[in-house]
């Protein structure tokens, strides 16, 4: 069976929607479809860590690491004149997430690629993520790894995550990784992380 985490979504019937969503006065348009995350609305988890994402100087790209159809991404691009790099596992939202590039007008690009199989382009100012939890702590822990691995020095990680589904032990992981972890905001049972790449 076919999740929002698989790679293809053979078994679920397309039947593509647009929604709309509105952040700091800005209009934002996405197409959705079956067999992607949060189909119907942008989720809360989503819209606390927009709201607590601020980009640093670094003169260098983010990376919203499993993005769906765009949303952290394309509205992170269009807010603060970012150059955004994003990837998902599931080829449908990355279809998706192309033609949402396009059609709120970022600059932008999504690549289809499981984090498993690791990330090669180092040089990102930042990451953001909102982890596929359900795909397991395998998954998401790796994740982390990654980010760590293709943050420049200053580098940001931010992630979403309730603290039912495991905000504490992703806390604890992330700062093993980093040396440091900070809870940004809570808001209805919600973390935000995030920690700094320090090199020595």
């Amino acid at each position: 069976m076919s999740h929002y985490y698989s790679q293809k979504q053979e078994n679920i019937v397309s039947n593509e929607k647009t929604i709309s969503f509105t952040f700091e006065n800005n209009l934002f348009t996405f197409i959705t479809d079956n067999g992607v995350f949060c189909k119907d609305y942008i989720d809360f988890g989503s819209k606390i860590l927009l709201k607590a994402f601020v980009p640093n100087s670094i003169d260098a790209p983010v990376l919203d690491m499993g993005c769906g159809y765009g949303t952290l991404g394309v509205i992170i691009s269009k807010l603060y004149n970012k150059e955004v790099c994003m990837f998902d596992v599931n080829e449908r939202a990355v279809e998706l997430c192309a033609k949402n590039i396009i059609k709120n007008k970022v600059s932008a690009k999504v690549f289809q690629h499981n984090i498993m199989n690791g990330l090669e382009v180092k040089g990102y100012s930042a990451c953001v993520t909102n982890p596929p939890i359900r795909a397991g702590k395998k998954v998401v822990f790796k994740m982390y790894e990654e980010a760590h691995k293709v943050l420049v020095n200053n580098g940001e990680l931010f992630v979403v995550i309730q603290k039912k589904q495991g905000a504490p032990s992703s806390k604890e992981y992330i700062n093993s990784l980093f040396g440091n972890c900070d809870v940004l905001l809570k808001d209805a049972g919600y973390y935000i992380l995030h920690a700094i790449k320090i090199e020595n």
